[in-house]
This record gives C-alpha cells, structure tokens and sequence, in this order.
C-alpha cells in the first residue's frame, strides 16, 4: 500500500518540508533508511543520521535544528515518537484488516456469528460458539463447543480456545497459547486420580496474551483476567487463579492455583508465585523471584522467597562479601585461640 508525504501529514497533523508528493510503502528505522519508506527521528543520538539516511519521508520534532542540508521531506510534528507510534498503530490496522471466512475453514451452523468476521484456513467454531462483530480468527485457531468472544478480538494463528471459555471485547491473544485446558489437580490419597476441571476460563475486555501462554480452566467456577490485563509469551495460569485489572506479567511468569492477584501489579520475567496467595493491588516483583506469602499494597519485592527489594539488595551486598567475612572470623578465632593457650 502506498501513501503520499502529504496525506500522511494530514493524518499525523504534521508540515512538510520538501517534496509533499513523494511516496512510501514500508517503515524503516532511520540508520536502515531505504527509497520508498518513511521513519523518524525522536532521540537526539541518532541526530547523525538525518543527513545521511536514503528513507524518503522522515518524522521530525517540530523544533528540530538542521545545522545542513537533508535530502529526505520532513514531517515536523509536536513529538516525533508519538507521531511515529500513531503511524505504526495506523499500518498495523490496515495490515490485520482481513474479512471473510475462508472455504478450507470450519464454522458450525450451530454457531452464531457476527458481522465482518474473518476466519482463516482451517480455523474450527465449534457447536454453539458466540462470535462478535470484526473477530479476526487467524488459520489453525480452534473454538470450542459454548465460547464467547466479544466484538473486534483477534485470535492469531494456532490459538486452541476450549469449551465454556468467555473472552471480551478488543482483546488480543497470540499464536499458540492455550485457554481453558485443564488444571493440574490430581488426588494422592486416591492412587493419584485426577480430579474433573469443570469450571471455565473469564476474559475481560482489552487483554492481551503474548504467545505460547497456558490459561487453565477452574476446577469450579472461573479462572479471571480482568480487563487491561497484559501478558508477554510463555506465562503459565493456573485453574482458578484471579489477575486484577491492568496488571502487566512478563515473560514466563507462573501462578499457582487459587492465587487472587491484584489490580495494577507488575511481574518482571521469571516471577513465581505459589497457591492461595493474595498478591496486594499495586505489587512489583523483580526478575527470577519467588513469592511465597500474601503481600501488601505497593510491595517492591525481589529473590526467592522474595522479600523487600532494599532489603535484598543490602543483604546481597553481605552474601557477596561472605567469604571474607568468614575468612575474617576464622583469623579471629585463630588469634583468640592463640591468646587463650598463652
């Protein structure tokens, strides 16, 4: 697709410098610059390549000084990241603005589906799924018997959503992850049988799933994602667990079962947490810690079991310092004894 220099400067409400006919087709970053794409310039490190990048059109602050000649059109807006981050918004609509369902694509009669929907090659809705109005539904995806899915969600390719599980409005979940599978109970004093998961998976409005993530179905009741969740690839959910609203876990994160986790709560790569928790609103863990204990609201806690993050880095000060600490003590000790034996 192909835009001029002046309808994107419309859209971003930005005045060119230059050639307003030029066209572009891609984005690029400003140093890769090529013929025929746009990109911007925001930090002042990269100042170097105004002068010498090949992309025809370039987003620039507006109080941008120019100590020579550039040879790309500029936009010169209020904030060049800004504009830049509309743009990329603006593509990617156009991009994953598909329709249609395709003829290799399975959808029951039994299903009730909205309108513009799209349904790629070999995507399954099963008996009595709710589809809403502009879901994209990617190749592979599978629906099961009884799921909703709320208006403008995209399931990208390889997505298996199971029976019962309900997902709102304006959501997206990446390939490969797995909603509503069952969660891992199993009785020891019953020879290990397992125990039924007939509960299901809730999903609010405006979450979004990286790839590759498990959202286990209840034993009873819902597993919950309140809305404004955000999750990166390869986060675990296990069966009843409740994540509040607009909390943020990064990759591989694992919740045990029955953990209730708080709104706005934000769990950097690695964080474990285990069963029948209450992590407290406002809750920051760092990077491969272990949470092992209710928490309080606003907590920054750090190492596994993980306690207060200033703590921990003042103990780890000591535990890096140990050997010589005891090294210290042995000295001591030789001297005392020495002393004693005189």
């Amino acid at each position: 697709m192909e835009f001029s220099a002046e309808q994107i400067a419309g859209l971003l409400q930005g005045q060119i410098e230059g050639d307003s006919s030029v066209k572009i087709s891609k984005l690029s970053k400003i140093e890769e610059g090529e013929p025929g794409s746009i990109s911007f310039l925001a930090n002042p490190k990269y100042l170097q390549y105004i002068y010498s990048t090949k992309a025809s059109l370039v987003i620039v602050n507006k109080d941008l000084v120019l100590t020579s000649p550039v040879a790309a059109t500029l936009i010169r807006v209020e904030s060049a990241d800004i504009a830049f981050s509309k743009l990329l918004e603006m593509y990617n609509q156009v991009k994953l603005n598909k329709s249609g369902i395709s003829k290799h694509a399975y959808v029951s009669e039994k299903a009730k589906v909205g309108e513009n929907i799209y349904a790629g090659e070999f995507a399954v809705v099963s008996d009595n799924a709710k589809i809403g109005n502009n879901v994209k539904i990617y190749p592979q995806v599978f629906i099961g018997e009884n799921v909703v899915i709320g208006d403008n969600t995209t399931l990208f390719a390889g997505v298996k959503v199971y029976s019962e599980t309900i997902i709102g409005k304006d959501c997206i979940i990446h390939s490969g992850t797995v909603i509503g599978s069952d969660g891992f109970r199993f009785n020891p004093e019953n020879n290990n049988q397992k125990i039924p998961q007939i509960g299901n998976v809730v999903i609010e409005d405006n979450v979004e799933i990286g790839a590759n993530c498990a959202i286990d179905r209840a034993t009873l009741g819902s597993t919950i994602l309140r809305k404004g969740v955000k999750f990166d690839n390869l986060i675990h959910i296990a069966h009843n667990v409740e994540i509040g609203e607009n909390t943020y876990i990064a990759a591989h994160g694992v919740i045990a079962g029955s953990t209730k986790v708080g709104k706005n709560c934000m769990f950097s790569g690695q964080v474990g947490i285990v069963g029948h928790l209450d992590i407290a609103d406002q809750t920051m863990v760092t990077a491969q810690s272990g949470i092992s204990k209710n928490t309080k609201k606003g907590d920054v806690l750090m190492g596994s079991p993980a306690f207060d993050a200033n703590k921990y880095r003042k103990a780890y000060i000591h535990f890096r310092n140990l050997d010589s600490i005891v090294q210290r003590i042995d000295k001591i000790e030789k001297q005392n004894k020495v002393s004693e034996n005189n």
